[in-house]
């Protein structure tokens, strides 16, 4: 099965972005990709919470999801929007990943479990839960051949939640993304090849890169990666592009042979400090 991760630099501009996709779901399209991922904050990558609030169009009738659903359907492909914001009834949003099936319908949606709420020394404390409601289920869809994981970037700090997906009957995990520089240079690589290795899975990982219009700067670096841990394919740099790879279920079956980690895995108490 041959698939596709799209790296963008997306703005502030849904139509603007949406303009900058559309190509290059067709490139992907064309060149024999069965199912396409784009990355984290595809549609719209807001500026502060104000400038959200203006721009983030409700799920129901989304006019851009509305044309990825007709773009799906007249490729025959299976097209994942790694995320999108999604206005909630109680004033935050849902950072949602939507999976359209090849005859353009919802095949599933998953949102984003993990929020990054930190307290950085020397910076502003950072807390996405303000702006952003955490999703509470894990989501698994077929895909062909293979058993689609869906996950939206800071997730992939949480091994938990990949070896449940996993144990789901998850084969490919899907990572859409939007790294700064800093965490990816030191981080991204490692952990998604170690997500991979621990689940015996495949990892598509569909990134944001470059200067944004919001001050961002992302790594970009979108990459696959195979259940041995080997990276596969990867765009190398953080410009716009389509990143191709070839994925086999076969290999899935025998990297979980030679590591069976999934099956040898046991439940267990929590240290109890001794002495």
């Amino acid at each position: 099965m041959k698939i596709a991760a799209i790296q963008m630099r997306s703005g502030l501009d849904p139509e603007e972005n949406l303009a900058q996709l559309e190509p290059m779901l067709i490139e992907a399209a064309q060149s024999g990709a069965e199912y396409v991922l784009t990355p984290e904050v595809s549609l719209i990558f807001p500026e502060n919470r104000e400038q959200l609030r203006s721009v983030a169009a409700p799920f129901e009738g989304h006019p851009q999801l509305a044309r990825i659903s007709s773009l799906a359907r007249e490729h025959g492909i299976f097209v994942h929007v790694g995320s999108l914001p999604i206005p909630l009834e109680d004033g935050r949003f849902a950072n949602r990943s939507v999976l359209f099936s090849k005859d353009g319908a919802q095949l599933a949606l998953y949102d984003k479990i993990h929020l990054f709420d930190a307290d950085i020394s020397g910076l502003n404390a950072y807390r996405e839960s303000a702006t952003y409601r955490a999703g509470e289920q894990a989501v698994v869809a077929p895909l062909g051949r293979f058993t689609l994981g869906l996950s939206i970037c800071y997730d992939m700090r949480f091994p938990r939640l990949y070896n449940s997906l996993a144990n789901s009957g998850a084969t490919l995990m899907a990572v859409p993304a939007a790294f700064t520089v800093p965490t990816g240079e030191a981080h991204w690589h490692v952990l998604l090849r170690a997500r991979a290795i621990e689940t015996g899975s495949y990892v598509i990982a569909a990134a944001q890169g470059g200067a944004h219009p919001n001050g961002r700067s992302t790594y970009g670096h979108s990459l696959a990666v195979d259940p041995w841990g080997r990276v596969v394919a990867e765009l190398a740099h953080d410009r716009p592009g389509v990143l191709l790879a070839e994925i086999d279920p076969a290999a899935v079956a025998e990297a979980r042979a030679r590591i069976p980690a999934l099956v040898n895995a046991r439940d267990f108490a929590p240290a109890d400090l001794q002495g």
